[in-house]
């Protein structure tokens, strides 16, 4: 087999890629279909698409490390089966909603944050779990497998949902979304667990939450890309509302077209997710120049005179940020110890996701107040310099806490917490 696809060798891991292929097909359709019933609802305001944004991540920021928690103490995929079935729920809500003509702003901000809830839990298990089915010597390779069919439903996610909304409406995506998630726990139930190898569960006890914060800040391997994650996904990840603005408001184009702008970003996210599951290892290098590629592309973006040369430029623009993603990804996942990783990831996926509920209103209010073009401009030049500011302090300096018993598998003593 191909090393690109050497993870896919393991049957309990197929299943789960299967699974995600489907799903992911289907939660893209909905980002599409949720954007546009919201511009729709609202008379096409910014700030009403920054809310929903927002409120679908701001559970992430508040609660994301006790998912990590849970992760950690608790069977990962019991816990996948329980939050993908809700998900699967929601989505069927909010498509009966939104066929009946009953669905308001207010509806979709509610299920925007119950969703919101779910990935809170859902996002830490999910990441610590791939280790569990494929081992640390394929885990690089599953990373960047996980992020290829995210992107490639991606693809034909947002080209389908633009086709479906012109033909029949809103609300039938979001049953599509719904019903899709019937793969997921169709791959979880069918995974033999005498295949798995799971991580030693932690015992219910004071302080483990700032136990994992103390140990994610006392490693430099860990605390530098989660802190250009934490500024990316902030500031310069809101392509789900920005390229949506920039479709209606500046190139005056329809459901279809915005459609296609999701696939070009996907185009580039699949070729950069096939990148970084080629990699043996991740590489720091690779990390920093990834995120400062990034941050140009994505002022340059801005600058964009016209929908054709848009489009295009999302392909490298979706490619270097999935580099970024997957080394990023698979940096923090190798150097947690197995004890602490539900609580790494955890904290991870807090900032990467977590931060869009300031993020996405923010530029939602620049888009508004300076026009859409700012919101990518604005995003790119506080990702490019953020990552310059954190490459100059952290890469060769000491941490504080770098001389403290830390490693990777040696739990921490017990903090109390008051």
């Amino acid at each position: 087999m191909s090393p690109t696809f050497r993870a896919l060798r393991i049957r309990n891991y197929r299943l789960f890629v299967g699974g995600q292929i489907v799903s992911n097909t289907g939660t893209w359709m909905q980002r599409v279909a949720q954007d546009w019933l919201v511009l729709q609802l609202s008379n096409n305001n910014a700030v009403a698409l920054g809310i929903t944004t927002g409120l679908q991540f701001l559970p992430m920021l508040l609660f994301g490390p006790w998912g990590g928690l849970f992760a950690d103490r608790y069977p990962k995929r019991r816990l996948l089966l329980i939050t993908q079935a809700g998900m699967g729920l929601q989505a069927i809500l909010l498509g009966v909603l939104a066929i009946t003509n009953v669905a308001t702003v207010w509806h979709v901000y509610a299920l925007a944050a119950v969703l919101g809830l779910l990935t809170a839990l859902d996002n830490p298990v999910r990441q610590s779990f791939v280790v569990e089915m494929v081992g640390k010597d394929d885990l690089p390779n599953a990373v960047g497998l996980n992020s290829a069919t995210f992107h490639a439903a991606r693809v034909v996610g947002p080209a389908i949902a633009g086709l479906l909304i012109n033909l029949i409406g809103t609300g039938p995506v979001f049953l599509v979304n719904g019903v899709s998630y019937l793969a997921v726990l169709a791959g979880l139930y069918s995974m033999r667990e005498s295949e798995l190898s799971p991580s030693e569960r932690i015992d219910r006890r004071p302080g483990q939450l700032v136990e994992g914060l103390r140990y994610l800040r006392a490693r430099r391997e860990l605390l530098l890309p989660t802190v250009i994650i934490g500024f990316v996904g902030t500031f310069g990840m809101n392509f789900q509302m920005t390229m949506a603005l920039m479709a209606k408001s500046v190139f005056d184009k329809g459901a279809g077209s915005y459609g296609l702008l999701g696939t070009a970003l996907a185009v580039g996210s699949l070729a950069g997710a096939l990148v970084g599951a080629s990699q043996p290892r991740p590489d720091r290098r690779l990390l920093i120049g990834a995120a400062l590629a990034f941050g140009v592309l994505e002022v340059v973006l801005g600058l964009m005179p016209t929908y054709l040369t848009f489009m295009i430029l999302l392909v490298p623009t979706g490619l270097v940020l999935i580099t970024l993603l997957t080394t990023a990804n698979a940096t923090v996942q190798l150097a947690a110890g197995s004890r602490m990783r539900g609580r790494v990831m955890a904290l991870y996926m807090t900032v990467l996701l977590g931060g869009t509920a300031f993020g996405a209103p923010a530029i939602g209010w620049l888009a508004s107040v300076a026009g859409p073009r700012w919101s990518l401009i604005g995003g790119g030049l506080i990702s490019a310099i953020a990552t310059i500011v954190a490459a100059l302090v952290l890469v060769g300096r000491p941490v504080r806490g770098d001389h403290e018993s830390l490693q990777a598998d040696t739990p921490a003593q017990p903090t109390r917490v008051p």
